[in-house]
């Protein structure tokens, strides 16, 4: 067991292409997975970058998902308001016992019934945004008329949330994962939601349905606030980082010609298909964090009680002691361990749903456009890289 005093470094790093993270994260990964990091308020913590010292943290009890424990990686306007204890329902920023109650409120409501229910809406919805994108005719941005709207509908329908809202929180959820927002901008989207699930809930109450979050409301277990919370989260994560993986999953297909020539000859490849394209381009590319709640050796080091650790799952999803050949983009490798959607109790909770919509939506795309393609240079594509959840800004395309 060592304990580090070399120079910490600072996180994040450029890329050198829109498919690849940071080549500092790959000489880390070798050189020392275990790194001292500084954080932007000048407190010292640590940087993961390789999959078993990853995996190992995600799954261990002795390091916690509390807001109030953690530190940023990257500059934040809220920074110190971050460090205060989540608000009710916020369960991803908690630990067991409060985490466990709310995963298992929400595990009964994420039934199989309920996401079988799902997967013939689901491919209407892609039915239903393909007319619209022809009948438009070329070119289209194929985030706003594609990957965006699809996961939007999708869980509106799952939560109970009137699909004419969509502008509403699509808007203000850009402004809240937006890394350089002002923090007045941050605050006035803050009590946008509270006023929207405020009034959505009332509604749930007056009349039930059968979605998700009437489920919740006429459960009685849950606190008007709690509610809103949950409704937020399950609303965000719900539909931005799924659009985000059609956005740029398309880009990387498009980029990796041989890829689709595979995928369209053998369309039993979809499955693994989704999985390694949510390997190779690992959209939650800032975290997950947690913090040590004592001293506890990683990889050789130690961290201690207190100190913050910054998990990079998309070092860990190119970690070449886990996957063959990792930064080659290839649909016909498993794929499957990858840690996109986390591990252990916080592993994602929609995954299910994120992977029918993807198994869903890209061969209905490139079945209707099979001549699709980029309607701009693709080094002219804008990426999200301000963004905690990254991806493409927008995707011109024409057929």
């Amino acid at each position: 067991m060592t304990e580090s005093h070399a120079e910490a470094i600072t996180f994040p790093f450029g890329r050198p292409d829109p498919f690849t993270p940071p080549e500092r994260l790959a000489s880390l990964r070798e050189e020392r997975p275990v790194t001292r990091m500084t954080y932007p308020d000048g407190r010292v913590g640590w940087l993961v970058t390789s999959y078993p010292a990853v995996r190992s943290i995600l799954a261990d009890p002795r390091f916690s998902s509390r807001r109030e424990l953690l530190n940023i990686p990257v500059p934040f306007p809220l920074m110190q308001e971050m460090r205060r204890p989540a608000d009710p329902g916020m369960f991803i920023r908690m630990d067991p016992p409060d985490h466990t109650r709310y995963r298992r409120l929400l595990t009964a409501q994420f039934t199989v019934r309920r996401m079988k229910q799902l997967e013939p809406r689901i491919h209407e919805i892609t039915e239903e945004r393909l007319d619209a994108m022809e009948k438009a005719g070329p070119p289209q941005d194929l985030v706003r008329e594609f990957a965006l709207p699809i996961p939007s509908l999708v869980i509106c329908e799952l939560l109970g949330v009137p699909y004419s809202d969509r502008e509403e929180f699509q808007q203000t959820t850009a402004v809240l994962l937006n890394l350089e927002s002002a923090v007045e901008d941050i605050r006035a989207a803050v009590a946008r939601v509270a006023a929207f699930f405020a009034r959505l809930i009332e509604l749930k109450r007056a009349e039930p349905a059968d979605d998700l979050l009437s489920g919740l409301v006429t459960g009685g277990e849950l606190t008007d606030e709690e509610l809103g919370n949950i409704g937020f989260l399950l609303l965000v994560a719900g539909h931005e980082t799924t659009a985000n993986m059609l956005g740029l999953g398309t880009f990387a297909l498009l980029q990796h010609p041989d890829q689709l020539a595979a995928l369209r000859a053998d369309p039993s490849l979809i499955d693994n298909t989704v999985e390694e394209l949510l390997r190779y381009l690992s959209i939650i590319h800032i975290g997950p964090i947690r913090a040590a709640l004592e001293d506890v050796e990683v990889d050789g080091e130690l961290i201690r009680a207190g100190e913050v650790v910054t998990l990079s799952v998309q070092a860990a999803n190119r970690d070449p002691a886990r996957f063959t050949d990792p930064d080659r983009l290839d649909i016909t490798h498993p794929a499957s361990g990858h840690l996109t959607f986390g591990h252990g109790l916080h592993q994602c909770l929609g995954q299910q749903l994120a992977r029918v919509e993807m198994r869903t939506a890209f061969p209905m795309l490139f079945d209707r456009f099979p001549d699709l393609r980029l309607a701009i240079p693709a080094q002219e594509v804008r990426m999200r890289d301000t963004m905690s959840i990254y991806g493409v800004r927008e995707l011109p395309v024409r057929w």
